[in-house]
């Protein structure tokens, strides 16, 4: 469920207009409904329900924004984090160090000094390599990292190639069948404190399947582990559950998902933790577009060009990815059109002879389920800007993130010297 709805023959964004934002805002621009995003947080709490003080940490790379991280903050969330600038977003969030994971197969040593530092509750370590490093650092900062290994189980998470992350020719994890040997050579390290098993197989995962077989295998490494005299007190399982973009896709509900994960961990006796993300914040946002012009041609259908371009929302032209469009103030009538951006790419292309709303130049539009992986992922690609973020809160709403125009970006760059 969300919060934007057809009102009197207009779409709103909880109690307001959506029209009122693009007057006073202006397009393109991401909006945030606060109401949808705690419903989602606490939806997926509940669904934990049936555990034993299950650790929630949002996955930050969905939607990094203040405003948003503050929420879930509100809500009891953590942060799962891959930088050191996520981790500076979630404490500004006012995110305790404690509930705050990070991920990761890349952290460069001044992240995990970073990490280390701040007390971070736990380091998800990618390779034998990185422990080794963390743990001579540790060692120089006389501090102790609490870490979990993080295991590639080879399942394939029948999601899109470019997000699936627990196949062997994945960059992600060690492979399963060595995580035995490499938690004990990393457990005998001084600095560190090896106390779990993480994985995370892909996302937007449409069937629970794979991620009880990779959880399964998981159980099997933890028993593994603790006859070879090992401790696991911690077992992290990662994100990935989907969320539907089209309106007839049938993607597993928390409530199942929740019920799966007790089943599988009933004898794990661990901590268990989890890091969603796109169930949390991707139907929480839509971006907002005006209608620039509509190209018409004999040969083939219109082109609906908006002002929203692929370097604001990317994922249909990195990943051929579908977001439902929907007029802002529907007439009634239906068109077969393509609808793309002013970018000067082809891939610049959000839909191709797609069934909906007509629209003519001039009309708003929506992308409907940006709310995770939309402004995060933006560019300033063709000298274009950033877009701002809105947030609404039943009937107030206030910009999250300003416009950031071209010229300011611009502005950082530097002629040199011999140039002039």
């Amino acid at each position: 469920m969300n919060h934007f709805e057809l009102r009197e023959g207009v779409l709103h964004a909880e109690n307001i207009p959506l029209p009122r934002i693009a007057a006073e805002v202006g397009t393109p621009v991401y909006v945030y409904s606060q109401a949808t995003l705690v419903r989602h947080a606490r939806v997926f709490r509940d669904a934990l329900s049936g555990l034993k003080d299950p650790h929630i940490a949002f996955a930050v790379k969905a939607n990094p924004n203040l405003a948003v991280l503050k929420i879930l903050q509100r809500e009891g969330y953590g942060a799962d984090v891959v930088s050191g600038g996520e981790l500076a977003r979630a404490l500004a969030a006012d995110m305790a160090p404690k509930d705050i994971v990070f991920s990761g197969v890349g952290k460069s040593q001044d992240e995990l000094i970073y990490g280390l530092e701040t007390g971070i509750g736990q380091f998800n370590l990618e390779s034998e390599e990185e422990g080794i490093e963390l743990s001579a650092l540790a060692v120089q900062h006389g501090k102790v990292a609490h870490c979990a290994l993080r295991v590639n189980p080879d399942v394939d998470a029948r999601t899109h190639e470019k997000i699936s992350t627990g196949k062997a020719e994945n960059k992600f994890g060690v492979p399963i069948h060595r995580a035995g040997e490499i938690y004990a050579a990393l457990a005998a390290l001084p600095g560190i404190n090896m106390r779990g098993i993480a994985v995370h197989i892909g996302s937007q995962l449409a069937s629970l399947e794979p991620l009880e077989t990779a959880f399964e295998k998981v159980g099997l490494l933890i028993a593994q582990l603790r006859t070879q005299g090992q401790t696991v007190t911690h077992a992290d399982l990662g994100g990935g559950l989907g969320v539907p973009y089209k309106s007839d896709d049938v993607i597993p509900r928390p409530a199942e998902y929740g019920a799966m994960v007790a089943k599988v961990t009933a004898d794990w006796d661990v901590a268990l933790s989890f890091e969603p993300g796109r169930v949390i914040a991707g139907n929480a946002g839509v971006l907002l577009t005006r209608v620039i012009r509509v190209k018409r041609s004999s040969n083939a259908q219109p082109f609906v060009v908006v002002d929203a371009a692929m370097n604001d929302l990317a994922r249909p032209a990195m990943y051929g990815a579908w977001h439902d469009i929907d007029a802002v103030v529907p007439r009634g009538d239906r068109t077969i059109a393509h609808v793309v951006g002013p970018i000067c790419e082809t891939g610049d292309t959000f839909a191709m002879n797609r069934e909906m709303d007509t629209l003519e130049a001039g009309d708003l539009a929506i992308f409907r389920t940006a709310g995770a992986y939309g402004a995060t992922m933006a560019s300033s690609y063709n000298s274009r800007g950033f877009v701002p973020e809105v947030l609404v809160d039943g009937d107030q709403f206030a910009v999250v993130a300003d416009r950031l125009p071209a010229a300011n970006i611009m502005a950082a760059e530097r002629v040199p010297s011999w140039l002039k």
